[in-house]
């Protein structure tokens, strides 16, 4: 596995790029998908503007807005790495109502925040259509390896070494080891990219 240094600037428009040269009839399904000490959120969020000026519409939804009641999260305790890895993301839900609804020919009818995980209760947030060609940006943790009907991906990756620096939960540690192991994200992934040091991005090519 080889990394490729790029700039985080240069990074954010080649991903525009990319995602901005599908087809402008059809939605769209990218995710960012990285443990939280990445912040996939913030890779997420600085795409909108870019795609904007390439003339292409975003829906930004966030992953943590699915995650299941806190009775089935922590059934096993809060801090059990196999739950966070297995039962903490509601997968169907986010199929159902986000990534489902914008397959080819679907309704377009998208619930962009089903869960509040502080309160843990439903959002009450209305559903919103979706116009055609709208690009929608799911940031994320744990996502690949789970069937979701995406497009497009991105991982956001650690080494083991960076993960024991940066990661403040860690007992979650267990939990992205095993994803690395199980799922081999940087391989899965369209674009993956190195994040040991968060202000000096390397994509990953394969040998």
């Amino acid at each position: 596995m080889r990394a490729r240094p790029i700039t985080t600037e240069r990074l954010i428009e080649d991903l525009a790029d990319r995602i901005a040269a599908y087809s402008r009839q059809d939605w769209v399904r990218v995710a960012v998908d990285g443990a939280p000490a990445t912040h996939p959120a913030d890779l997420a969020d600085a795409l909108v503007e870019p795609l904007r000026v390439r003339g292409r519409g975003t829906l930004r939804v966030s992953s943590w807005d699915f995650l299941r009641p806190a009775s089935l999260r922590f059934e096993y305790g809060k801090q059990d790495p196999d739950a966070y890895y297995d039962d903490w993301l509601d997968a169907n839900a986010l199929t159902r109502e986000v990534l489902a609804p914008l397959d080819p020919g679907g309704s377009g009818k998208v619930l962009p925040k089903l869960w509040d995980p502080v309160k843990d209760r439903a959002t009450r947030t209305p559903y919103t259509m979706v116009a055609p060609g709208t690009i929608l940006l799911l940031d994320g943790t744990l996502l690949l390896g789970r069937w979701l009907p995406l497009e497009f991906t991105v991982h956001l990756r650690l080494s083991p070494a960076a993960l024991e620096r940066r990661v403040t939960d860690a007992w979650t540690i267990p939990a992205f080891l095993r994803y690395e192991q199980e799922v081999a994200p940087a391989s899965v992934a369209d674009v993956a990219v190195s994040v040991d040091r968060p202000h000096h991005p390397a994509l990953i090519e394969e040998p």
